[in-house]
Order: structure tokens, then C-alpha cells, then sequence
């Protein structure tokens, strides 16, 4: 099992440059694909797990309106004073942050949606974590995830050796020292896809990104 308090002080470290590349026009339209999916509406509840900096907060607070809910949920305090900024800056009142672990979220039930982009990689049972996420849904609540792996497209080969080695430096050393990072990733996905079949209906998985990129939404029945 990986350390949490190494995971806290790795993404601690990270949280200055995090939103150098999250704030980018390119990943920002992954984000908004994994938002488009969960279908919130003026009025819902809706929490992310691993906000970060809070760069999807915008995007979900968009499609909620003043009458709905927004709530982020972060281990690393270093990346939630950036989002309080973020939200202190946008002075949304309907926008709450959370310390918390994603795994085990200090969040209650009913929840009209959960969105985790770029997180599942860290959990070591991804599977029972989805598991934890759908029993917080409302009935009909949607679950997005969205993550980034390896390609099987025989045209991203070359890039793959590119992906394993960032993968491998932006990786906790703990995690780095039980496996490849990009192998762990690949599983994961696998995992957190197979779960939301058995979970969810109305479940659909999108590659994109030279199929870097894996899309993945479910609605509780």
C-alpha cells in the first residue's frame, strides 16, 4: 500500500506548478468532456474527488447555477489553499473544500454526481473506491472519471516511451518503487472501467487523445 503522508508531501510539492498545465486550453477540454458526461443540472450536488487546485470547480459550479452545490475534496493542503484562492477569488459561496482522502470521502450521501479527473491512478484498489463513489450517489446520480494511460494504438507507440517516463518522474516514490507507474495505470483503468459496468448503467467509455486519454461515465440505477 502506498503512503499517504508520502502521496500528501509529493503533491504538496507539485502544487505550484500544477495549474501550469491544468489551466492549459488543451487539458481544459478533456475536463469539460468528462463534465459534459455527468448531464448536472441547475440546482444538483456535485463532488469532486482530488479537486486539486480546484480547475474543474469553474466548469461544475457553470452547470449547477447559485442554487446548486459544488464540493471539492483534496488529501494535500498545498493544492487546496491554491483552490481556496481560486474560489475566494471567484467569490463563489456555493463552492466548499474539503480535506479529505478520496477514498474514504468525509462527504455525505444523496449526491446528484462525483467527478474524479486524473485520480484513480493513485488509489490501490480503484475498483472498491468506485465501489465507495456509486454507494454516495442518489439513485440516478452520475459518475464521471477521467484518466490518462498508455495507448494501445500501434501510431502512439513512440509516445509511449515519452508517457513511461513521465509517468515515472511524476509518480509518488513510493508507488515508483513497487512498479512501473504506466503498468499500474494501464490496470487501474481496467479496473475502474470493469466496475462501472457491474455498477452503473447507462455506462459509456470514450478513448481519445491518440488513446492517451480514457473517458469513462455511469448512472447509479
Amino acid at each position: 500500500m502506498v503512503d499517504v503522508d508520502a502521496v500528501r508531501r509529493f503533491y504538496g510539492r507539485w502544487a505550484r506548478y500544477y495549474d501550469v498545465l491544468a489551466d492549459t486550453a488543451l487539458v481544459g477540454s478533456w475536463r469539460r468532456r468528462v463534465v459534459d458526461g455527468l448531464d448536472l443540472e441547475t440546482g444538483d450536488l456535485v463532488v469532486e474527488m482530488g479537486c486539486g487546485t480546484g480547475a474543474n470547480l469553474p466548469l461544475l459550479r457553470e452547470r449547477v447555477g447559485p442554487s446548486g452545490t459544488v464540493i471539492g475534496v483534496d488529501l494535500t493542503r498545498g493544492m487546496l489553499r491554491k483552490a481556496h484562492r481560486r474560489v475566494e477569488r471567484g467569490g463563489w459561496s456555493n463552492v466548499h473544500l474539503v480535506a479529505g482522502d478520496a477514498t474514504h470521502p468525509p462527504t455525505t450521501a444523496d449526491i446528484d454526481a462525483i467527478l474524479g479527473t486524473f485520480v484513480v491512478g493513485l488509489f490501490d484498489d480503484p475498483a472498491a473506491v468506485v465501489d465507495e463513489w456509486v454507494d454516495l450517489l442518489a439513485p440516478g446520480g452520475r459518475l464521471g472519471v477521467l484518466e490518462a494511460g498508455p495507448s494501445d494504438r500501434p501510431i502512439a507507440r513512440p509516445m509511449n516511451v515519452a508517457f513511461r517516463a513521465f509517468t515515472r518522474f511524476s509518480a509518488p516514490s513510493g508507488r515508483r518503487a513497487i512498479e512501473s507507474p504506466a503498468r499500474s495505470l494501464h490496470r487501474r483503468i481496467q479496473d475502474v472501467r470493469d466496475r462501472l459496468d457491474t455498477r452503473t448503467t447507462d455506462t459509456s467509455h470514450d478513448e481519445f487523445g491518440l488513446g492517451f486519454l480514457f473517458c469513462s461515465v455511469g448512472r447509479r440505477p
